[in-house]
């Protein structure tokens, strides 16, 4: 199957390049908010947030009055990226030197770790890391004034929620309410995959928000040049031969010249087979023949099938802590290349793992958060000198209309593909879009390549919708594409326009109750055109620039808000994938989304009704049928039956 997106990049330098202090684009970027009490870095993963949080914390160890710095990670792997670092050598006043007596992200019971973690407010150290779950443990005990003049840092702050037993974000709540902690909050993705959000809308404008883009940390690379999403779809177990192929779909999209992570099936997905041993036994076995396993770093050597190279490969489902540690470390220490080709995982090597020579992260079975596929494809897009292009390839279960399951394969096919048009609208680049007037003549100075001007344009008022606008965009579109209504509405039979006038604001008002109707307006444009835009391609002929959308070039001096809310912004993946998938599979999505579509809505309706009238005109007469296979037409007699009927009840009201 083609990827549903790939992108290219202009290979800058830019985001690798640092400055006098030592600072990497992104760095110079966050040390700017250095001064704010609640900081919130949101930037990809390899754009160097932990190094951020270093400079960022010894200006306020040294600065700012701040006694004592605290870094909650998610997993113990994840404590070595805040290990002693030189910083001073690079232009910095100082380095980071943790004492490793506080670094509590080792082997060992939370109990005694509680014990350390409280000792360490106590001493005269001034920096701790810890895991999240350190954290929370402690919390149960802990007086939260003891962390006044204290910098707490949380790593992959997605792992908060406003939930209220998400303990995480109870510990957050109080440190904010009760003391004068200081808080720097790191995340590759604010959004979560299960639509609740990770700050309260009051809480989360306390923050100081620095967001670096996917799309400015690759482009900015010096070799990485493109990067490619797409999926593969298979029937029955992924590692087995299927009667109708020659090989197994694993066998199929794994390329053993690529250095690619493999993360399997979770226990509780339809795709696993409950046994996460034997799925690696399965891998290995569609690999080649296992010829033995280093005892020293756990490493298996494998006698490719296919070329008869051996091949070195990582076991990082093995959950023993002997094998796991040997590997781990090893994997800590590669230099080369050349250490390792394949690595298979389960849970481990999405969040904070650093492989930087990976080209290929392979994932199988649906992701059910839009956050976790970003980090899983973060594993591949590190910039190495081994790659111009990384590769992201998730295999999911094809529909089979025999299984009991069919409507649960058809919903995790429909979230795969949102997945990835939420990653197309990540990685591209940023636009500006302004209103444009009828006088505009002159050019604006803060105007670049990337500001669109658009007739009717609304812009918003309020200073929170300014920095939903700013900084919240993607994480809009995420929680959009997540909800079950525009899942439903999204594969084409609801007219763009109700998805683009009504659905979307209607969405929006939920996520976000506190603003006026003039600034859900001016978001819901912000949204409907960035992502038209970004599915659009755009073209120079001469002094003039052309947009193409919807299969029709326009030129970009005459856009109108009017013409963008007439195409579904959803549209491009969907198309693409009913070129890749068999007939009886389109036709299960099909009856899937017709069982559960959407409501009709008198918004709708009205709506509907001039293309309606259109249709009877360009039909001689005819009305359309609700039992047309068309999915437009189908949709006009409903809204004309939903009409007829609203009319009755207001004439029996008036009667």
């Amino acid at each position: 199957m083609p990827n549903l997106v790939h992108v290219t990049y202009q290979q800058t330098g830019k985001s690798k390049s640092t400055n006098a202090l030592g600072m990497r684009e992104m760095q110079e970027k966050a040390f700017e908010a250095n001064s704010a009490q609640y900081i919130l870095l949101k930037a990809p993963p390899a754009s160097g947030k932990s190094r951020a949080l270093m400079f960022i914390a010894l200006e306020k160890l040294y600065h700012q009055g701040i006694k004592k710095v605290i870094v909650a990670v998610p997993e113990k792997s994840i404590g070595a990226s805040f290990g002693s670092t030189e910083l001073k050598k690079y232009g910095f006043f100082t380095d980071w030197i943790p004492n490793p007596k506080y670094n509590l992200c080792t082997p060992g019971k939370e109990k005694s770790k509680a014990t350390a973690f409280l000792n360490f407010l106590e001493s005269d150290e001034r920096i701790l890391v810890c895991t999240h779950a350190t954290l929370r443990w402690v919390f149960k005990d802990l007086d939260v004034k003891k962390l006044d003049d204290t910098l707490v840092a949380i790593d992959e702050f997605h792992h908060v929620s406003a939930e209220g037993d998400n303990i995480l974000g109870q510990v957050l709540k109080s440190i904010m309410a009760n003391s004068t902690a200081h808080i720097v909050a790191m995340t590759g993705s604010y959004f979560r995959g299960d639509n609740i959000p990770v700050l309260m809308p009051e809480d989360e404008a306390k923050f100081t928000k620095v967001t670096y883009t996917y799309y400015q940390q690759l482009n900015g690379y010096e070799f990485l040049k493109s990067l490619g999403i797409g999926y593969h779809f298979y029937t029955g177990r992924y590692f087995k031969k299927h009667p109708d192929k020659e090989q197994s779909a694993l066998a199929e999209v794994l390329d053993e010249d690529l250095k690619t992570i493999i993360h399997i099936p979770s226990v509780n997905s339809a795709e696993s087979s409950k046994e996460k041993y034997e799925e690696v036994n399965h891998i290995i076995d569609v690999l080649g023949d296992l010829e033995y396993q280093d005892e020293t770093t756990g490493v298996l050597h494998i006698k490719s099938h296919k070329s008869g190279r051996t091949l070195k490969v990582a076991d990082l489902v093995n959950d023993n802590p002997t094998s796991r540690d040997k590997i781990s470390g090893y994997l800590r220490e590669i230099k080369s290349a050349d250490d390792i080709d394949i690595i298979i995982a389960l849970g481990m090597a999405k969040e904070g793992f650093d492989w930087p020579y990976c080209q290929h992260a392979l994932t199988i079975g649906y992701r059910g958060s839009l956050t976790e596929i970003i980090q899983i494809i973060g594993r591949a897009t590190r910039d190495s000198n081994n790659k111009t292009h990384a590769q992201f390839t998730n295999l999911i279960a094809q529909p089979d209309a025999e299984n009991d399951e069919v409507n649960l394969s058809v919903n995790n096919m429909l979230k795969a593909i949102t997945a990835s048009l939420l990653m197309e609208q990540v990685l591209a680049p940023n636009f500006k879009f302004k209103l444009k007037k009828d006088d505009d003549e002159e050019e604006d100075e803060t105007d670049d390549e990337n500001t669109i001007k658009i007739r009717g344009f609304k812009l918003p008022t309020s200073q929170r919708a300014k920095g939903i606008i700013e900084t919240d965009l993607n994480d809009l579109k995420a929680k959009l594409l997540q909800n079950p209504q525009m899942l439903k509405a999204m594969p084409g039979n609801i007219e763009p326009e109700v998805i683009n006038t009504v659905l979307i604001p209607k969405i929006i008002r939920e996520i976000y109750p506190d603003l006026s109707d003039e600034d859900v307006e001016a978001v819901r444009q912000h949204v409907v055109v960035d992502s038209v835009i970004k599915n659009s391609t755009i073209e120079e002929q001469g002094d003039k620039k052309f947009i193409r959308m919807a299969g029709s070039f326009v030129n970009i001096d005459d856009i109108h808000i009017d013409l963008i809310d007439r195409i579904n912004p959803f549209q491009k993946a969907f198309e693409i994938l009913s070129k890749s998938v068999t007939t009886q599979v389109l036709k299960l999505i099909d009856e899937h989304i017709q069982s559960t579509k959407i409501e009709m809505t008198e918004e709708e309706a009205l709506l509907l009704w001039p293309k309606i009238n259109e249709w009877v005109k360009n039909n001689k007469g005819l009305h359309p049928s609700i039992q047309a296979f068309d999915h437009k037409e189908k949709r006009m007699a409903e809204a004309l039956v939903f009409l007829r009927e609203l009319k009755r009840k207001k004439a029996l009201v008036n009667g």
